[in-house]
């Protein structure tokens, strides 16, 4: 038996009323969708570990969530999961006529122009013509909005270098203050949003994936909070036991540390 039929009968087997396990079958595309999210995380975290024996295990329970959606699916009469495969191996062959068809070769950039003409094409006949209309709501938002600009920006709708962004963002950031002041919680609310807006806008014109960026920037201060965490249980101390000034020294010292290329 194939490893992927294998999985197959094990999925049917799991959601099985009769004998099958209770929380498989109790699950729906609803409860199932977050944990599909969160294994598409693990496969990117282990690809920025750089940990690819883990991320064969990893690719493995994303796989299995496209199982579970598939045999759910299967369930109710509406597709299986050999068609889930047929529709991206159509996808593909069709949004790469240069490989698949008669069209002559392109350079990656001319792939990219093109990939986006013929995702345009299929909105038209899936009847969502518009720029939008087909950018995944479940996004995480500065992705979201990363991607929003982005296809706004084909259209010619964008400026035109990061000044004006740079511009905006001053702009957005004096608005929340505005806010702030006032005590206006719903209004600081909404412009601080406008506010990510525009950071995920400048990260999109600088050609940086916004979830990378943050997602390097969460880890930077769990590694420096640690340092802070380490150095005062030299003393037998936690951070609540210390003070703001002597914790911001210690942050201090771990970029020095960083620079200089140890992380103790």
């Amino acid at each position: 038996m194939r490893p992927i039929n294998r999985l197959l009968s094990i999925m049917e087997r799991l959601r099985d009323p009769d004998g099958g396990c209770p929380w498989d079958v109790e699950q729906t595309f609803a409860t199932i969708a977050p944990y599909t999210i969160e294994e598409a995380y693990e496969v990117a975290d282990a690809i920025e570990r750089n940990d690819l024996v883990e991320l064969k295990g990893e690719l493995g329970d994303l796989l299995f969530q496209v199982v579970f959606h598939a045999r759910m699916a299967e369930e109710q009469g509406l597709f299986a999961f050999d068609d889930v495969v047929t529709a991206i191996a159509d996808k593909l062959e069709r949004r790469h006529p240069h490989v698949f068809g008669d069209e002559a070769q392109r350079t990656s950039k001319e792939q990219t122009v093109a990939w986006e003409a013929i995702k345009a094409a299929e909105r038209k006949d899936r009847k969502k013509p518009g720029v939008l209309d087909d950018v995944p709501v479940g996004l995480p938002a500065l992705t979201r909005a990363a991607k929003l600009t982005k296809r706004a920006g084909r259209v010619g709708f964008d400026w035109p270098s990061t000044d004006e962004v740079f511009d905006k963002l001053a702009e957005e950031v004096e608005e929340l203050r505005v806010e702030i002041a006032a005590g206006d919680q719903a209004k600081a609310r909404e412009e601080l949003g406008d506010l990510l807006f525009v950071v995920a806008n400048l990260a999109r014109k600088l050609d940086v994936e916004p979830e990378d960026a943050l997602r390097a920037a969460n880890a930077k201060f769990v590694r420096r909070f640690g340092f802070i965490e380490a150095e005062l249980a030299k003393d037998g101390r936690t951070p609540d036991q210390s003070t703001l000034d002597e914790m911001d020294r210690l942050w201090d010292a771990a970029k020095v540390a960083e620079k200089a290329g140890s992380p103790s």
